[in-house]
């Protein structure tokens, strides 16, 4: 995965917790937390494919 994308990423997750403050509905703030640990998962499982 691409520095742009995790940078887009981040973006996404700190929008996303703004908008859980605003509203206050927790969708918001565990739709951000997974989406954050999804870009985790997907970074170190792309990582791990490359190998040499």
């Amino acid at each position: 995965m691409g520095v742009l994308a995790f940078v887009a990423g981040l973006l996404l997750f700190v929008m996303g917790m703004g908008k859980w403050q605003e509203t206050g509905t927790v969708y918001w703030l565990w739709g951000s937390l997974a989406f954050l640990l999804l870009l985790v998962v997907f970074s170190v499982v792309g990582r791990g494919g490359r190998k040499g």
